[in-house]
């Protein structure tokens, strides 16, 4: 069998995405892409999929099609400990977000928003994405870690080689290889090659992911795979839950 990259984070009209499951199968049957649902399951976000047992029904849903199953779990909330195994289970893998991160006085501050808290640097607020992003690893029992690089709107159109120190990133791709989460080169929030470059030197499993919401962006994860293949990553080395298996257990013997 020809092989075929897998989109490992993609929506649906399940949470914030504009085309229903059927669509996004037949969207990367047309790009060759082998197609999963990783919808928003949380209490805050966008998403009909935010209580036990909405993620159940989610997963009938899913089951009913030829893609993988997935869900995007926000770290902030508690949603995504309160499944049970059984449910768990029934995932082929699990994607962690930080769509909120904790800062120094102990609040959250949510990364959508435009404006920094007053009084809030951006060294700052990246030593407290890094803090956040490695408690994430710690605590949560997910497969890949969404977006690395999804930070405030304010702060995207910085270099990122100022924006990020070289002790952030090592600490980073630190924190998932000791905890066994791939990294996502995004097609939505791109990472820039140095530290897609460090992550693989050490290791780190990347994870191609569109994070599709429209036509045109799911299934579309050709930029994430040229930056891989330039690095020298194996198209087999990319996660693959069926290839790989997930911390969900849905492979296990």
């Amino acid at each position: 069998m020809t092989w075929r990259p897998v989109d490992c984070h993609a929506h649906s009209t399940h949470s914030d995405g504009a085309l229903s499951v059927a669509e996004v199968v037949a969207r990367a049957d047309e790009l060759r892409t082998r197609p999963s649902i990783t919808d928003h399951i949380s209490r805050d976000a966008p998403t009909t999929v935010d209580s036990p047992d909405a993620v159940a029904r989610y997963l009938d849903d899913l089951e009913r099609f030829d893609v993988l199953r997935g869900g995007e779990f926000c770290w902030h909330d508690a949603l995504w400990y309160e499944l049970p195994p059984e449910t768990v289970r029934r995932f082929t893998h699990r994607v962690g977000s930080l769509h909120s991160i904790r800062l120094a006085n102990d609040t959250l501050f949510r990364v959508f928003h435009r404006d920094l808290p007053d009084g809030l640097t951006a060294a700052a607020y990246m030593e407290a994405h890094v803090s956040s992003l490695e408690q994430l690893a710690v605590e949560m029992p997910v497969d890949v870690f969404a977006h690395p690089t999804l930070v405030s709107p304010s702060l995207r159109e910085r270099d990122p080689h100022e924006l990020w120190s070289e002790a952030h990133e090592e600490r980073i791709v630190r924190a998932l290889h000791t905890a066994g989460i791939a990294f996502e080169i995004s097609n939505r929030y791109r990472p820039h090659e140095r530290l897609v470059r460090r992550a693989a030197e050490l290791g780190v499993r990347l994870s191609l992911g569109s994070d599709g919401h429209s036509r045109q962006q799911v299934a579309d994860v050709a930029w994430p795979l040229a930056l891989a293949r330039s690095l020298g990553v194996r198209d087999e080395e990319l996660y693959d839950p069926t290839r790989h298996g997930s911390r969900t257990g849905a492979f296990d013997e």
